[in-house]
């Protein structure tokens, strides 16, 4: 089972090697110990949001569910690892033989977090379940730090949608990730066709300033343009002068053209005359798309302008000076002894500089204030009070291996704006602040 389960046309390769050297000699070392069976939990959480950072979105989750499927050493991996002298036989021979059969519990994709919130939860034997540490990290901090940038330039855009363009500002893989990132942090579409064809996202493309330089004339790329994709086709007009591309744009395409792009210069200057200009002409509904290593704060600058649309790149695909969510693996309970039905213990590292944890298996919800807004996030082990018991966030993803919890990427986006709308008014700031609520923890037996 993978995404071709939802109609889509991709299956996912073994993602086995894509972990730590480190994660294996432990493994190694387990068995040899007989503790690799122990019954343990692992979870994933932030200390910190990144600088600046109001809130934190949840991306990832259904490749993290393709990842741990497709967890698999076939021959070649093993063959590997032999080779390298990596793991010994014994652990070869357990590795020839893995299949996650645990389960994992987690914040569903698009949601709100919060420094220390169980974004995900990983339970099953101490051997299965490390092994799945570095798979899980690369994803959700990738694609939470991509989505959390996305959905700042979204709030900053309004009602104005955001084409992703950033493919050529990063890895060729990442740029189809950041693209499905970005789909869920509120984007309307992307330039991509792996990510469309992947994923399902709505593409789109015209041209670039090479296919006007192709030309003798201007007026000669423009009238090529409108013969091969319509009236209604997107025309760049900024290559050499923009009044006079404008000008030509609405003389070859008529009134009826769709959109012309400006790529460069100031452009909330340019936009208000080539607004001006479009309407002296005729074409009052040809639409203005600016892009131009835009961020969501000049995104925010452009508020004012008459802008129908925004293409963001490099900005977006790089986190927007946050590459990185800064997620951690953590293991904070595991079975008093490898008896069957041993109780759980809490384990916490300790250590200074602020990389502490919290031992024990979590759960987490929301708490809302009198008008319906969030007002705390509430992470607690031990019972779920009362008054919070159908405001918890962790959803079953994964059953005994199997997973529970695939959905259409569109559900994702759908909850991450209601979870925005959810949030009090001071999440949309782009001003330097605090996390826009704060996290309280509820220890068991303490009752704080």
């Amino acid at each position: 089972m993978n995404t071709a389960d939802l109609g889509l046309p991709v299956d996912v390769p073994s993602t086995a090697l894509f972990t730590d050297q480190y994660e294996l000699t432990m493994l190694r070392a387990a068995l040899k110990a007989g503790t690799a069976g122990r019954r343990s939990v692992f979870e994933v959480f932030t200390r910190r949001l990144p600088d600046g950072r109001r809130y934190g979105v949840v991306a990832g989750t259904g490749r993290v569910l393709d990842a741990v499927e497709n967890f698999r050493f076939d021959a070649g991996v093993l063959r590997f690892l032999r080779e390298r002298d990596i793991v010994d036989e014994e652990t070869l021979d357990w590795l020839a033989e893995y299949r996650f059969t645990g389960d994992i519990w987690g914040y569903p994709e698009g949601e709100v977090y919060f420094p220390g919130s169980p974004i995900m939860r990983v339970e099953g034997t101490f051997g299965e379940c490390v092994l799945l540490e570095t798979v899980i990290l690369s994803i959700l901090n990738h694609d939470s730090a991509i989505a959390a940038a996305a959905s700042r330039m979204a709030s900053a855009a309004g009602d104005r949608p955001l084409i992703e363009m950033g493919a050529r500002r990063t890895h060729e893989l990442a740029a189809v990730a950041a693209a499905r990132s970005a789909y869920v942090g509120g984007f309307a579409t992307t330039s991509d066709l792996a990510a469309g064809f992947r994923y399902n996202i709505p593409t789109v493309g015209t041209s670039a300033h090479a296919f006007t330089l192709l030309h003798d004339h201007e007026r000669d790329a423009f009238q090529a343009q409108v013969n091969a994709l319509g009236r209604d086709t997107t025309l760049l007009v900024d290559t050499y002068d923009v009044a006079e591309a404008v000008r030509t744009a609405v003389e070859v395409a008529g009134p009826e053209l769709g959109a012309v792009r400006i790529d460069s210069g100031d452009l909330l200057l340019v936009a208000h005359r080539v607004r001006q200009q479009l309407d002296e002409l005729g074409a009052t509904d040809t639409k203005i798309v600016v892009t131009s290593d835009l961020d969501e704060y000049a995104i925010a600058s452009l508020a004012a302008a008459p802008v129908d649309a925004y293409g963001v790149g490099t900005q977006l695909v790089t986190g927007s000076g946050h590459p990185t969510a800064s997620m951690v693996y953590k293991l904070v309970a595991r079975a008093e002894s490898g008896a069957d039905g041993a109780p759980l213990v809490p384990v916490a590292k300790k250590s200074s500089g602020g990389k502490t944890s919290i031992g024990g298996r979590k759960w987490a919800a929301r708490r809302l204030d009198s008008a319906g807004y969030a007002e705390a996030e509430v992470v607690g082990t031990g019972p779920v009070p009362d008054d919070l018991a159908d405001r918890q966030l962790l959803v079953e993803l994964v059953k005994g291996g199997e997973v529970v919890a695939r959905e259409p990427l569109d559900a994702a986006r759908d909850r991450h704006a209601a979870a925005r709308a959810n949030l009090p008014l001071s999440a949309t700031q782009l001003s330097r602040g605090e996390p826009v609520i704060p996290t309280e923890y509820l220890h068991e037996g303490s009752g704080s």
